[in-house]
């Protein structure tokens, strides 16, 4: 009798079970899809940061804007005690937003969102409300603080990296200052100008949208300002481009100051939540939004300076709470606010022509 010896196959590739991994591909695209809305966002925050960053440089800055020369104010001592007040809230803001970027990991700056969003706005805000301060507007009505900014943004107030601006009426709209916007955004970290101006010019178009939406709403709500049919007298559900014209005084101007709004966000509320489950990289998110926030608070306080004198401006700072001596903020007067108002201070070094894109601010 003869008896054949089985041969044993050992497969080169390991047995897959097809349902097991068409699950893994299931969850994988699930959690990419719930991740897109955060990494829009983020690719927003980041492409505002870098365009700042390749559009900062001698040429574009505060020192050669004519509203920036010819600014002034003369201010009372309440006045100084009243500005100090603000930027003490905008720094100490400033201070905790730093805070959590600096000593969280990962996962704790994932959970961060919640405090960090409203915190960069705040931070801006304040600084915003002692600029404005200086030009006599001295009220914290969100409405008329957000139009009077959008007008100096509109009258070259600000540098070239942050001068941007929409306007027009829905369905209309036309982005300003951004040679670049008009391209299609993707859904990539920009990588090159054209693809931080499509994205930034997506998030002005986007935010204006909404804030067109928002107004039709107000105004439709109530009965004094209702846009009515002529024959039934009732507010119209349906708008005309001849509607929407009629409410775009209303808008105001569209600017960085209204995209950073959008980071006024409940921590109770759904949106949060779908940032904090992302899949996203939130150290470079948080870097985005610190980098962005130190450029416009040092903005605001050459500002301040100018219209205080920089001696006194320096003493504000030499007299600043423990916490923030020897901090960003003293570092900001030596790097950002002297060149500007003293080009040539002993203590001052080379404004730098270049700048590497993920270098955290002062």
């Amino acid at each position: 009798m003869t008896t054949t010896e089985e041969t044993r196959i050992i497969p080169l590739l390991p047995q897959v079970d097809p349902a097991g991994d068409e699950q893994q591909q299931k969850l994988a695209d699930e959690t990419w899809r719930k991740s897109i809305p955060a990494q829009v966002f983020l690719n927003y925050f980041f492409a505002i940061n870098y365009h700042i960053q390749e559009q900062d440089d001698v040429l574009g800055g505060l020192q050669n804007l004519p509203f920036f020369r010819s600014h002034g104010a003369e201010l009372s001592d309440a006045d100084v005690t009243a500005l100090t007040k603000l930027l003490h809230t905008s720094w100490s803001t400033e201070y905790a937003l730093r805070a959590t970027a600096e000593l969280g990991d990962d996962n704790f700056l994932r959970n961060a969102l919640h405090w960090t969003f409203p915190q960069a706005y705040h931070a801006i805000l304040s600084g915003l409300q002692a600029f404005l301060y200086t030009t006599g507007v001295r009220s914290s009505n969100g409405q008329l603080i957000r139009r009077e900014v959008g007008r100096l943004v509109v009258k070259n107030a600000y540098p070239r990296p942050v001068s941007f601006y929409a306007a027009g009426s829905y369905g209309d709209f036309s982005i300003h200052r951004l040679p670049l916007a008009g391209y299609k955004a993707g859904l990539h970290i920009a990588s090159q100008e054209i693809d931080a101006q499509a994205q930034i010019g997506q998030m002005l178009r986007t935010t204006r949208k909404m804030k067109a939406q928002w107004t039709r709403a107000q105004v439709q709500a109530n009965p004094n300002t209702a846009i009515r049919s002529q024959k039934t007298g009732r507010p119209l559900d349906k708008w005309t481009a001849a509607h929407w014209q009629q409410i775009t005084w209303r808008l105001g101007y569209t600017t960085i100051f209204d995209l950073l709004g959008r980071l006024r966000i409940s921590q109770t509320s759904r949106e949060i939540e779908r940032y904090v489950e992302a899949d996203i990289d939130f150290r470079l998110f948080h870097a985005s939004l610190l980098n962005i926030v130190s450029y416009l608070n040092g903005i605001h306080e050459t500002y301040v300076a100018k219209a205080l004198g920089l001696e006194r401006y320096r003493q504000l700072v030499a007299e600043l709470p423990a916490h923030l001596q020897a901090s960003f903020v003293a570092d900001r007067l030596r790097t950002r606010v002297e060149p500007v108002l003293a080009p040539t201070p002993p203590t001052a070094p080379a404004i730098a022509a270049e700048a590497t894109p993920y270098r955290m601010a002062a």
